[in-house]
């Protein structure tokens, strides 16, 4: 955190802890984590009294350190950050607070909207092309993530900055003005069409138009105008590019937001739950353009359903989403801001150059990165994929795609998803095999690609936030992001021109001779790379450590 941040430790609006959690009632936890920081009222700065500097202060944790039995009755209101009914104590150790699921409530459903957009045309890339002449759903994907690694260079130092809560509000409507520009105008006649006006319009009023060329073009033609149907393409790119940049602020914090909400044994679900709301949100794309873009009107209809999405949920981050909690829910929460006093977070470069130094931080960032570009590499390609198993209806294609992002569970062994992946890619390169051309065989396995790989990706963020204690959460995940989407957005058109070429094996057995095509290779070379690279991981778990678990 900056030397001259503001944010701090705060009161949240309804304040009760929650005793549900693991730092609410747990008072082995809360004991533990006193004996660890061994902080007494002897131990704090008699001349500080905010964190504004390099001060430290009872009040920063929104509580009182206990002795003051008249802060209840206290008559002073200037200090926003002290709770004068007592209730919380910062020295009752760790606590938890109901408003944590609200906080991971918005921040994941941010990011299913940001990944929604980002393949809103996977599976219909027909139907876009049509729309679209000479642009190709696999260019604009490639723009958004190459817009979304820019963005992951930049996210660490803006939140340090400017805090969590900011961030994220801001993020959300620039992703809601994107994805209004990526609707232009043709929500117009959408609505119309919802409320039957259109119909009454043209009865009533026909003839009305004010074109030149024609004086009875009537108001009906006058919807059906260019300027009320989809954006130009630029204007679509420069959307797409804005929700791009918004996503890192939403994909990079789950580690930061688990941190500074959930208890140390709530901290692994939090996270998890918030990384694979992206690979929900590319699950959605794929099922709700399958069934709503079925040509360009339909495509019209889909871009406006997001933005109004998009825009209620920009409405509710910014009446709902808060800040920091009373109270640090664990102990290596309150290590880290002890240390604070003394200690600013470095910039990002800084952070780059540290956390690659770190003994054990760079397997976890190759097993991310390796799990994120295969995601993405078949999520691009999910139609051209189902196409070669025979599997040409769009809906089949968007329920297929949308297994494959879905069956991601939380799993504790990255070398057992990184081994399955393996058996699960072959299928799906295989061509002039009989097991290539088998639909039931291609969907299984695309289903359970799904399943061991997605895990990869939560399991290795926190891992990374784990060695690199007390680092920055936030830069951990921005450096593992922006190494899966830079290569993601590299990978994604040499996958393309990759699938073009076929390999012979085992020519000379009849029953198993096949061609495999050079993109699943290409993609089980990385696995494999990243599973004996991963193999050697042996490096202190620090946050671990402090919590006492």
């Amino acid at each position: 955190m900056f030397a001259n941040s503001s944010h701090q430790y705060t009161r949240l609006d309804e304040g009760e802890p929650d005793d549900g959690g693991e730092g609410a009632g747990d008072l082995e936890l809360q004991d533990r984590s006193r004996r660890s920081l061994n902080w007494s009222k002897s131990d704090l700065p008699d001349n500080t009294s905010t964190s504004a500097g390099n001060g430290f202060h009872p009040d920063d944790y929104g509580g009182s350190y206990g002795g003051s039995g008249d802060r209840a009755g206290s008559d002073s209101d200037d200090d926003d950050h002290e709770y004068h009914d007592g209730r919380f104590n910062v020295m009752d150790g760790p606590r938890t607070f109901p408003q944590r699921w609200v906080q991971l409530f918005y921040l994941s459903t941010l990011a299913l909207i940001s990944d929604w957009v980002c393949f809103s045309t996977a599976s219909i890339p027909d139907v876009f092309e049509r729309a679209y002449p000479g642009r190709t759903s696999e260019g604009l994907i490639d723009k958004f993530l190459f817009m979304n690694v820019i963005s992951c260079l930049l996210v660490t130092d803006i939140v340090a900055r400017y805090g969590l809560q900011r961030c994220t509000k801001a993020s959300s409507l620039l992703m809601a003005v994107g994805c209004w520009l990526r609707c232009g105008f043709s929500i117009v006649p959408v609505v119309m069409e919802m409320i039957g006006v259109r119909e009454i319009v043209e009865e009533d009023y026909v003839g009305l138009d004010y074109s030149e060329k024609n004086p009875a073009f009537g108001r009906r033609r006058l919807l059906e105008h260019p300027d009320f149907g989809l954006p130009p393409y630029p204007v679509l790119v420069i959307g797409t590019l804005m929700v791009g940049m918004a996503q890192p602020f939403f994909q990079c914090t789950p580690p930061l937001l688990s941190a500074q909400w959930f208890a140390s044994n709530e901290r692994a679900t939090s996270s998890a739950i918030a990384l694979n709301f992206n690979q929900v949100g590319i699950a959605v794309a794929f099922v709700v353009a399958g069934e709503m873009a079925d040509g360009y009107r339909g495509l019209m209809r889909y871009f406006s359903l997001i933005a109004v999405l998009s825009t209620a949920l920009s409405v509710g981050t910014l009446m709902h989403f808060q800040d920091l909690p009373p109270i640090p829910p664990s102990a290596s929460e309150f290590e880290k801001l002890a240390k604070s006093r003394s200690h600013a977070e470095p910039p990002f470069r800084v952070s780059l150059r540290n956390f690659l130094a770190t003994p054990g931080f760079l397997r976890p960032l190759l097993a991310f990165v390796c799990s994120i570009a295969i995601t993405n590499v078949v999520g691009a390609f999910i139609d051209e994929v189902m196409g070669r198993g025979g599997i040409t209806d769009r809906k089949y294609v968007a329920w297929s795609g949308a297994g494959f992002e879905m069956a991601i569970q939380y799993k504790n062994v990255t070398l057992w998803c990184l081994l399955a992946s393996l058996v699960c890619l072959l299928p799906l390169g295989l061509t002039d095999h009989q097991l290539g051309k088998e639909p039931v065989l291609l969907v299984v396995s695309l289903l359970l690609l799904g399943f061991f790989v997605g895990p990869v990706q939560p399991i290795n963020a926190e891992l990374a936030v784990d060695v690199t204690y007390p680092g920055d959460e936030t830069a951990v995940e921005s450096i593992q992001q922006f190494g899966g989407n830079f290569c993601s957005a590299i990978f994604v058109p040499v996958a393309g021109r990759a699938a073009k070429l076929d390999y012979q094996i085992l020519p000379r057995i009849k029953y198993l001779a096949s061609d495999i095509r050079g993109d699943v290779i290409f993609m089980m070379l990385m696995s494999v790379g990243t599973y004996c690279f991963y193999r050697s991981f042996n490096a202190p778990l620090r946050r671990t450590m402090a919590d006492g678990d």
